[in-house]
């Protein structure tokens, strides 16, 4: 079943400012809650995400009815690489070396930003490209 477009731009919006905070303060426990939306996302789909959650309960009723929907599995392989950088950056945040947790961290900020404000998915197109790669090579 295909989603509208706008729950996953929006939860792009939410991501952003969460991990553009973390940047800010340096705090682990707010990119652990986002180590933890990124999983529940990739787990179940960006709709079974707080994200998703408060986008179709709270966003979505205020809005018309979509006009474009996509396929939900580029959004939930972009929440698996998501989950990738945030925990890669909880690591560093909490363990070390600090870098990587600046880093890993900065790198999911431009990428759901890029999503946000340019509705460009790049985990999405990672997903496509990987796709095409390997109907290909069957």
């Amino acid at each position: 079943m295909d989603i509208d477009v706008r729950g996953p731009r929006f939860g792009a919006a939410v991501t952003s400012a969460v991990l553009a905070a973390v940047l800010v303060t340096g705090n682990a426990w707010l990119l652990a809650w986002q180590t933890l939306a990124f999983a529940l996302g990739t787990a179940g789909g960006v709709g079974r995400s707080p994200y998703g959650w408060l986008f179709r309960t709270l966003v979505r009723p205020r809005l018309g009815p979509p006009v474009a929907f996509e396929s939900p599995e580029p959004p939930r392989f972009a929440q698996a690489v998501g989950l990738l950088f945030a925990g890669l950056g909880l690591v560093g945040y909490t363990v070390g070396p600090e870098w990587l947790g600046l880093g890993a961290t900065g790198a999911a900020l431009a990428a759901a930003f890029l999503n946000a404000v340019f509705g460009y998915c790049l985990g999405c197109e990672m997903y496509l490209l990987i796709r095409r790669v390997t109907v290909r090579a069957e």
